[in-house]
Protein backbone atom coordinates (compact mmCIF):
# COMPACT_ATOMS: atom_id res chain seq x y z
CA UNK A 1 0.00 0.00 0.00
CA UNK A 2 1.11 3.57 -1.15
CA UNK A 3 0.95 6.74 1.57
CA UNK A 4 0.44 9.52 0.10
CA UNK A 5 0.82 13.24 2.15
CA UNK A 6 -0.14 16.65 1.29
CA UNK A 7 3.08 18.68 2.46
CA UNK A 8 2.95 22.72 2.26
CA UNK A 9 5.74 23.67 3.36
CA UNK A 10 9.35 21.90 4.41
CA UNK A 11 8.77 21.02 7.98
CA UNK A 12 5.72 19.35 6.65
CA UNK A 13 7.36 16.93 4.30
CA UNK A 14 10.43 16.19 6.74
CA UNK A 15 7.79 15.43 9.30
CA UNK A 16 5.53 13.38 6.98
CA UNK A 17 8.69 11.54 5.89
CA UNK A 18 9.64 10.56 9.20
CA UNK A 19 6.06 9.39 9.85
CA UNK A 20 6.50 6.71 6.86
CA UNK A 21 5.23 8.93 4.12
CA UNK A 22 5.76 7.00 1.20
CA UNK A 23 5.53 10.11 -1.46
CA UNK A 24 4.22 13.82 -0.83
CA UNK A 25 2.18 15.98 -2.98
CA UNK A 26 3.53 19.12 -2.44
CA UNK A 27 0.80 22.05 -2.91
CA UNK A 28 0.33 25.93 -2.14
CA UNK A 29 -2.66 27.60 -1.13
CA UNK A 30 -5.05 24.54 0.12
CA UNK A 31 -7.89 26.73 0.86
CA UNK A 32 -8.05 26.83 -2.91
CA UNK A 33 -7.95 23.75 -3.61
CA UNK A 34 -3.88 23.83 -4.01
CA UNK A 35 -1.90 25.60 -6.78
CA UNK A 36 1.15 25.59 -7.76
CA UNK A 37 4.36 26.05 -4.79
CA UNK A 38 7.19 28.82 -5.38
CA UNK A 39 10.20 27.42 -6.99
CA UNK A 40 11.99 27.92 -3.77
CA UNK A 41 9.69 25.64 -1.66
CA UNK A 42 9.98 23.15 -4.56
CA UNK A 43 13.26 22.94 -4.18
CA UNK A 44 13.80 22.98 -0.36
CA UNK A 45 11.58 20.39 -0.33
CA UNK A 46 13.07 18.01 -3.16
CA UNK A 47 16.58 18.49 -1.47
CA UNK A 48 14.94 18.09 2.18
CA UNK A 49 13.60 14.39 1.70
CA UNK A 50 14.86 11.14 0.14
CA UNK A 51 10.73 9.99 -0.66
CA UNK A 52 9.40 11.18 -3.89
CA UNK A 53 7.72 14.45 -4.40
CA UNK A 54 5.28 15.01 -6.95
CA UNK A 55 4.15 19.01 -6.89
CA UNK A 56 0.70 20.17 -8.40
CA UNK A 57 0.81 22.29 -11.35
CA UNK A 58 -2.13 24.40 -11.22
CA UNK A 59 -2.10 27.77 -11.76
CA UNK A 60 -5.58 29.12 -10.75
CA UNK A 61 -8.32 27.71 -8.87
CA UNK A 62 -11.23 29.40 -11.30
CA UNK A 63 -12.02 26.17 -13.07
CA UNK A 64 -9.84 23.22 -14.66
CA UNK A 65 -10.28 25.03 -18.25
CA UNK A 66 -6.73 26.80 -19.28
CA UNK A 67 -5.94 29.38 -21.81
CA UNK A 68 -2.84 30.04 -24.10
CA UNK A 69 -1.72 32.15 -21.27
CA UNK A 70 -2.39 29.45 -18.44
CA UNK A 71 -0.73 26.77 -20.37
CA UNK A 72 2.28 28.99 -21.28
CA UNK A 73 2.55 29.50 -17.62
CA UNK A 74 1.82 25.49 -16.53
CA UNK A 75 4.57 24.49 -18.89
CA UNK A 76 7.32 27.13 -17.43
CA UNK A 77 6.25 25.61 -14.33
CA UNK A 78 6.83 22.00 -15.82
CA UNK A 79 10.30 22.98 -16.72
CA UNK A 80 11.03 24.16 -13.52
CA UNK A 81 10.14 21.47 -11.48
CA UNK A 82 12.02 19.11 -13.71
CA UNK A 83 15.15 20.97 -13.52
CA UNK A 84 14.37 21.10 -9.42
CA UNK A 85 14.84 17.11 -9.58
CA UNK A 86 10.97 16.43 -8.59
CA UNK A 87 10.33 13.05 -9.27
CA UNK A 88 6.64 13.79 -10.06
CA UNK A 89 3.48 16.14 -11.18
CA UNK A 90 0.28 16.37 -10.91
CA UNK A 91 -1.89 18.09 -13.63
CA UNK A 92 -4.96 17.68 -15.29
CA UNK A 93 -7.52 19.77 -18.04
CA UNK A 94 -10.75 19.79 -18.82
CA UNK A 95 -12.61 21.22 -22.03
CA UNK A 96 -15.85 23.26 -21.53
CA UNK A 97 -17.73 19.77 -21.12
CA UNK A 98 -16.10 18.83 -18.40
CA UNK A 99 -14.13 15.93 -20.10
CA UNK A 100 -10.39 15.23 -20.29
CA UNK A 101 -9.23 17.96 -22.73
CA UNK A 102 -6.74 15.81 -24.23
CA UNK A 103 -4.98 18.51 -26.40
CA UNK A 104 -3.79 20.61 -23.47
CA UNK A 105 -2.67 17.25 -21.42
CA UNK A 106 -0.93 16.12 -24.98
CA UNK A 107 0.96 19.23 -23.83
CA UNK A 108 1.73 19.12 -20.68
CA UNK A 109 3.08 15.59 -21.12
CA UNK A 110 5.27 16.26 -23.53
CA UNK A 111 6.93 18.92 -21.35
CA UNK A 112 7.57 16.45 -18.68
CA UNK A 113 9.33 13.97 -19.86
CA UNK A 114 9.69 10.95 -17.93
CA UNK A 115 8.61 12.32 -14.66
CA UNK A 116 6.21 10.21 -12.88
CA UNK A 117 2.35 11.86 -13.66
CA UNK A 118 -1.19 12.11 -11.53
CA UNK A 119 -3.66 13.46 -13.22
CA UNK A 120 -5.88 15.19 -10.02
CA UNK A 121 -9.04 15.83 -8.79
CA UNK A 122 -10.32 17.69 -11.93
CA UNK A 123 -11.11 14.13 -12.55
CA UNK A 124 -14.46 14.48 -9.70
CA UNK A 125 -15.91 17.48 -12.15
CA UNK A 126 -16.41 14.62 -14.58
CA UNK A 127 -19.63 12.84 -14.90
CA UNK A 128 -18.63 9.49 -16.76
CA UNK A 129 -15.60 8.50 -14.73
CA UNK A 130 -15.47 5.38 -16.41
CA UNK A 131 -14.93 7.00 -19.97
CA UNK A 132 -12.97 8.97 -18.74
CA UNK A 133 -10.27 6.66 -16.93
CA UNK A 134 -10.17 5.01 -20.75
CA UNK A 135 -9.21 8.52 -22.20
CA UNK A 136 -6.56 8.75 -19.42
CA UNK A 137 -4.87 5.44 -20.23
CA UNK A 138 -4.52 6.39 -23.72
CA UNK A 139 -1.64 8.42 -22.27
CA UNK A 140 0.94 6.05 -20.84
CA UNK A 141 2.94 8.88 -18.99
CA UNK A 142 -0.06 9.02 -16.54
CA UNK A 143 0.68 6.71 -13.61
CA UNK A 144 -2.53 7.32 -12.01
CA UNK A 145 -5.82 9.47 -11.12
CA UNK A 146 -6.73 11.00 -7.74
CA UNK A 147 -9.57 10.97 -6.70
CA UNK A 148 -12.66 10.57 -4.50
CA UNK A 149 -15.01 9.12 -6.73
CA UNK A 150 -17.23 12.02 -7.53
CA UNK A 151 -18.54 14.79 -5.79
CA UNK A 152 -18.67 13.28 -2.40
CA UNK A 153 -15.68 12.43 0.13
CA UNK A 154 -14.01 8.70 -0.69
CA UNK A 155 -15.56 7.01 2.05
CA UNK A 156 -18.99 8.16 0.89
CA UNK A 157 -17.83 6.81 -2.70
CA UNK A 158 -17.09 3.36 -2.09
CA UNK A 159 -18.93 1.70 -4.65
CA UNK A 160 -17.36 4.39 -7.52
CA UNK A 161 -14.07 4.13 -6.50
CA UNK A 162 -14.70 0.09 -6.81
CA UNK A 163 -15.90 0.58 -10.29
CA UNK A 164 -12.91 2.60 -11.24
CA UNK A 165 -10.07 0.12 -9.17
CA UNK A 166 -12.00 -2.71 -11.35
CA UNK A 167 -11.80 -0.61 -14.13
CA UNK A 168 -8.37 0.30 -13.89
CA UNK A 169 -7.13 -3.30 -13.69
CA UNK A 170 -6.40 -3.45 -17.55
CA UNK A 171 -4.65 -0.34 -18.13
CA UNK A 172 -1.54 1.51 -16.83
CA UNK A 173 -3.52 3.43 -14.57
CA UNK A 174 -3.40 3.39 -10.18
CA UNK A 175 -6.55 4.85 -8.31
CA UNK A 176 -5.35 7.14 -5.95
CA UNK A 177 -8.12 7.72 -3.19
CA UNK A 178 -8.05 11.15 -1.37
CA UNK A 179 -10.91 13.79 0.19
CA UNK A 180 -12.41 13.41 3.20
CA UNK A 181 -10.40 10.64 4.08
CA UNK A 182 -9.78 9.42 7.87
CA UNK A 183 -7.71 6.89 9.90
CA UNK A 184 -11.17 5.43 10.98
CA UNK A 185 -12.76 5.12 7.96
CA UNK A 186 -9.62 3.59 5.74
CA UNK A 187 -9.81 -0.04 6.46
CA UNK A 188 -13.23 -0.48 5.25
CA UNK A 189 -12.82 1.65 2.78
CA UNK A 190 -9.61 -0.59 1.75
CA UNK A 191 -11.79 -3.67 2.01
CA UNK A 192 -14.89 -1.92 -0.07
CA UNK A 193 -12.72 -1.05 -3.11
CA UNK A 194 -9.19 -2.99 -3.46
CA UNK A 195 -7.35 0.39 -3.53
CA UNK A 196 -3.75 0.18 -3.38
CA UNK A 197 -3.30 3.90 -2.90
CA UNK A 198 -4.52 6.71 -0.66
CA UNK A 199 -3.99 10.43 -0.01
CA UNK A 200 -3.96 12.58 3.25
CA UNK A 201 -4.34 15.88 4.28
CA UNK A 202 -6.12 17.67 6.93
CA UNK A 203 -6.49 14.63 7.89
CA UNK A 204 -3.20 13.87 9.23
CA UNK A 205 -2.97 17.31 10.88
CA UNK A 206 -3.63 18.45 14.49
CA UNK A 207 -7.22 19.62 14.27
CA UNK A 208 -7.55 17.59 11.41
CA UNK A 209 -7.04 21.47 9.57
CA UNK A 210 -4.18 22.76 7.38
CA UNK A 211 -4.01 25.51 9.46
CA UNK A 212 -1.71 23.19 11.71
CA UNK A 213 1.19 20.58 12.06
CA UNK A 214 0.98 17.31 10.54
CA UNK A 215 0.77 15.22 13.62
CA UNK A 216 3.31 12.25 12.72
CA UNK A 217 1.14 10.10 15.21
CA UNK A 218 -1.82 9.69 12.85
CA UNK A 219 0.60 9.02 10.00
CA UNK A 220 2.02 6.53 11.69
CA UNK A 221 -1.21 4.65 13.03
CA UNK A 222 -2.62 5.13 9.34
CA UNK A 223 0.87 3.04 8.25
CA UNK A 224 0.11 0.38 10.90
CA UNK A 225 -3.60 0.52 9.22
CA UNK A 226 -1.94 -0.09 5.64
CA UNK A 227 0.14 -2.86 6.35
CA UNK A 228 -2.24 -5.12 8.50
Amino acid sequence: MMLEIIATSLVDAIAAERAGADRLELCAALSEGGLTPSLGLIEAVVQGVDIPVHVIVRPHSRTFQYDEEDIAVMLADIRHIKKAGAAGIVIGALDENNKVNTEVLSRLLAESGEMNITFHRAFDEIADQLEALEVIATFPQIQRILTSGGQAPAPESAEQLKKLVDKSKDTSIQILAGNGMSPETLSPLITATGLEEVHFGSAVRINRSFMYPIDEEVISAIKNTLHQ
